[in-house]
């Protein structure tokens, strides 16, 4: 079935910010975090970018394939907010075909390819220094459609009453949105 704009999805250009503050992916309370930041594109689509940083290092001087296919997750997730989905990575197949250095800016692209039932489907490619560098790197990803429940009945009760207790009403309610 063909994926479908919510209504209430943020506009084409809005910077969607982070879900939660410790968020690995996008979280500006994580120092060793990516700090990735999506917009909202047209469609069921979005860009996002992020700055490989001498933290994300595997081989010397270079991105760890973790950390790059940890960007994708990210940015795949990203797009659940367009759905107004809960949604968690089932499958994610990442293909690396490029080095990233460290220092590199990696320009995502990311889009929902299809929606079966809870099952979302995504794809991804990640682009060297701008949306029209060299393809660093691609995934294909599935997201399954989960209750908030998910996330109470399977995380650490420190950060989840944390977040729940939380008397900001929209940011309470943004820790629980996606697991990209």
């Amino acid at each position: 079935m063909k994926p479908v704009r919510h209504p209430d999805a943020p506009a084409p250009g809005e910077l969607l910010g982070a879900h939660y503050e410790h968020c690995f992916g996008c979280g500006p309370g994580q120092p060793h975090g990516l700090h990735l930041e999506a917009r909202a594109g047209e469609g069921v689509a979005l860009t996002a970018e992020f700055t490989v940083q001498p933290a994300h290092q595997g081989a010397p001087g270079l991105a760890h394939g973790g950390v790059l296919t940890s960007a994708l997750d990210e940015t795949l997730g990203s797009l659940n907010w367009l759905l107004r989905t809960i949604a968690v990575t089932g499958r994610l197949e990442t293909d690396f075909v490029r080095p990233v250095p460290v220092g590199t800016v990696l320009h995502l692209e990311a889009e929902v390819t299809a929606v079966a039932g809870r099952k979302i489907y995504s794809a991804a490619t990640g682009r060297i220094g701008g949306p029209d560098g060299p393809v660093a790197v691609r995934a294909e990803a599935l997201f399954i459609e989960v209750k908030v429940d998910h996330f109470i009945d399977h995380g650490r009760q420190e950060e989840i009453q944390a977040a729940m207790s939380d008397p900001d009403q929209l940011r309470r309610a943004r820790a629980f949105e996606v697991n990209p």
